[in-house]
């Protein structure tokens, strides 16, 4: 099985935050590799990485960083392959993150999700991916059926909480 997502971060201290990628794209059954490098402690690494990925049959990246977060847009500086951004939020409230992978250059684009939102970067590469594979669109439209079928659970169970001026 060779990968086909490649979740990078920054440190292993990011894990917490993307494992719920790697949980939902095992879910998905959709190959892909976990691997921690920094685009200012391990440059050269991250070179080899980015210029290597798509010959090793990578179709999309996951990028995590915090603080100054760099490895998102450099990773995308150098492959034309699309690169989701993953904000960390480790010093000033994460808005560094958010902003050093939000505002990148024109002609280096990389997709942005919430502080924090790893899960959201595992769908939206599930989506680019659901492009070509058939299978993968059918997984995802289960996927979101299911979200639906989860409100609607919600809100039952909401209605069995009583109170003297709840009307509902």
């Amino acid at each position: 099985m060779k990968p086909i997502v490649s979740i990078i971060m920054g440190s292993t201290s990011d894990w917490p935050v993307m494992e719920k990628t790697a949980v939902f794209l095992n879910e998905m059954q959709i190959p892909f590799e976990v691997n921690a490098l920094s685009a200012h402690r391990t440059p050269e690494k991250v070179e080899v990485f980015a210029r290597t990925a798509e010959e090793r049959g990578i179709k999309v990246i996951i990028a995590a960083a915090g603080m100054a977060a760099h490895l998102p847009g450099v990773i995308a500086a150098m492959t034309a392959l699309p690169v989701i951004g993953v904000p960390i939020k480790s010093s000033l409230e994460g808005m560094d993150a958010i902003l050093a992978i939000l505002q990148m250059p024109p002609g280096i684009p990389v997709a942005t999700v919430a502080l924090n939102g790893s899960l959201n970067a595992g769908i939206l590469a599930s989506q680019i991916l659901a492009g070509s594979d058939a299978g993968i669109a059918d997984k995802l439209k289960t996927y979101k059926e299911n979200l639906k079928t989860k409100i609607v659970k919600a809100n039952k169970d909401l209605a069995e909480y009583k109170f003297d001026y709840k009307t509902n």
